[in-house]
């Protein structure tokens, strides 16, 4: 194979999300941190199927009209960190693709390199040993290698095993890595989306079954229910067609064909393929199989007698073409029913300020609409929002300029991307990384101040908060020197662990101690859904006995996965 037209193009990009969504399970698990809240699978994948929605929506498709769903598509659906990269690397690679009318070995490898800057350009830090690392690899040993081969598919299968190479090589650049013996989950969301691309070039099929199970219902629906943070039970499903011509033809035997002519055909034939139906009278032999070699089966039927009604069809070519059709009659329905489920903007004078937070737990969302906060994106850890979400909230804020607090830092990237694609409103992202640090910045905005000034101030202050969240590990492992076992109660603090304790109160008195110090004024200690009320006044209680010099305050925070949140000023 020489060059990739925009057909095969489609047809790659789909095995490639399909191949992200199989695995998202597993990357999840790859999580630094054991805590039950891996979502690296999860964000990639909802980012790359909002694209997959768009690709498979598009009857004929044309470079311009993929590099457009892709890079549209991908850019509102990303989510987290590893999603808004991976969009930037969509990007960045459709941009080089887009006003051709084929891909051969000098685009791809100056869409990957492209890709990789276009991703790099977009991280204010980037860190090596992660996602971005793996990129560079591949798109480095694309330009080595663009003219040492002719075959595309001999040249992608060199890029990715560099980048299987790179991947492997992770934990070595990021000591957090090694210390937890995983590599980075963002590297392998993307290895498996590029395998999952170069499977579909060499014509491994994605279709959708009408089985009715819950891994059957199909592409388009699967990218768009993204209820509690995850693909919803539709999902995607991918199978290699072993045998993909249906062969079917008529025998006129010349001669009686008997009924040892019809076992030794039918042992041929399984010999060839599957499916297999051969019903014989006197004179005329029916016959259906599923080969990859056709011509063998009809070689052997001439040996009994002239052929008619000859007919083969290519099964994966089906597939394909079901696919597309079924995706474009749901995300035509879904299109209808986004329209029908978009909330209302609401007619309010138009103000110089507007503020959105990012808060999950009824407790917090009551504590932000308290202190100003116009529209709450329902998200956190487990469900971060997409770039989407935070676009459609900027549309219900009436205001000149709109404050976002992501309030987590696998959200501050997509808050970015949004700001970028928002219109007629001016955008300021506080880079907010948990949720206390988004409460400290909100109290702290002057409206007599800029914007600038105001953003500057918030920064400030939010370097006052120390943060700690309880939680416990999903996962036996040793971080930052301290042995962790499965179902232990952990303390995670902003620069890593706080302490492994056995008892949820235990483990958060534990945090306290080692974040307060001697300029440690106000504890806040936000519960969780996870704990009840006694609890968590027992905390409150022992953790004024053991520290009387501080101001401590307790809160229904009523936040999923932690037990507690404790913020530290």
């Amino acid at each position: 194979m020489n060059t990739i037209d925009a057909k095969l193009l489609q047809k790659a990009f789909l095995a490639g999300a399909s191949s992200l969504e199989a695995k998202k399970e597993w990357i999840n698990e790859l999580n630094v941190f054991p805590v039950p809240d891996g979502d690296t699978g999860t964000n990639m994948t909802l980012t790359i199927m909002s694209a997959a929605r768009e690709v498979a929506a598009i009857e004929e498709p044309t470079m311009k009209a993929l590099a457009k769903a892709i890079s549209s598509g991908s850019l509102r659906g990303a989510r987290g960190n590893s999603g808004v990269i991976l969009s930037q690397l969509f990007r960045g690679f459709t941009k080089e693709i887009k006003d051709c009318q084929e891909i051969n070995r000098e685009v791809l490898a100056a869409a990957l390199v492209r890709a990789t800057e276009t991703a790099y350009k977009a991280v204010m830090k980037p860190k090596e040993g992660t996602i971005l690392t793996v990129a560079k690899g591949m798109s480095e040993k694309a330009a080595e290698l663009v003219d040492q081969t002719d075959d595309i598919l001999d040249f992608c299968e060199k890029i990715i095993a560099e980048g299987d190479y790179v991947l492997s090589q992770t934990p070595e650049m990021l000591p957090v890595l090694k210390q937890a013996g995983v590599v980075d989950s963002g590297g392998q969301g993307l290895m498996q989306v590029v395998k999952g691309c170069l499977e579909g070039l060499k014509g491994k099929e994605v279709f959708v079954s009408s089985d009715g199970e819950n891994t059957a219902k199909g592409l388009a629906e699967d990218a768009v229910r993204e209820g509690a943070g995850g693909v919803d039970a539709a999902r995607l499903e991918t199978a290699d067609i072993k045998f993909g011509y249906c062969t079917e033809f008529i025998i006129n035997a010349e001669k009686e064909f008997t009924e040892e002519n019809e076992l030794e055909l039918k042992a041929y034939l399984e010999e060839l393929g599957d499916s297999i139906v051969v019903v014989a009278d006197e004179e005329v032999v029916k016959v259906h199989v599923h080969t990859n070699h056709p011509g063998l089966a009809f070689e052997k039927a001439l040996t009994y007698g002239s052929l008619s009604r000859m007919k083969v069809d290519n099964m994966r070519e089906e597939h394909q073409e079901r696919l597309i059709k079924d995706a474009q009659q749901v995300a035509a329905r879904q299109k209808e029913e986004d329209k029908k489920k978009a909330p209302k903007i609401k007619e309010e004078p138009r103000k110089p300020y507007g503020f959105i937070a990012v808060s999950v737990g009824e407790g917090l969302t009551e504590i932000f609409k308290g202190i100003g906060a116009d529209y709450l994106i329902e998200g956190g850890q487990t469900m971060n929002p997409s770039t989407e979400d935070i676009l459609t909230a900027i549309d219900q804020v009436n205001a000149d300029v709109i404050f976002v607090f992501p309030n987590n830092k696998n959200i501050i990237l997509a808050a970015q991307q949004a700001a970028q694609l928002a219109e007629r409103k001016e955008i300021v992202v506080v880079p907010s990384k948990t949720v206390p640090q988004g409460i400290t910045a909100l109290i702290n905005f002057m409206p007599d101040l800029s914007a600038e000034d105001n953003l500057e101030t918030m920064i400030a202050e939010m370097k006052k908060v120390k943060t700690g969240q309880v939680t416990y590990a999903v996962r036996t492992t040793n971080i930052d020197g301290m042995d962790i076992e499965e179902g232990d109660i952990m303390a995670i603090g902003d620069q890593g662990m706080l302490a492994v304790e056995k008892s949820v109160n235990a483990a958060a008195l534990k945090a306290l101690e080692e974040m307060q110090d001697k300029d440690s004024e106000l504890v806040t200690i936000y519960y969780g859904a996870e704990v009840d009320e006694a609890s968590a006044n027992r905390l409150f209680d022992q953790a004024q006995e053991k520290f009387p010099e501080l101001e401590i305050e307790l809160q229904n925070g009523g936040q999923p996965v932690y037990y507690y949140m404790i913020s530290v000023e």
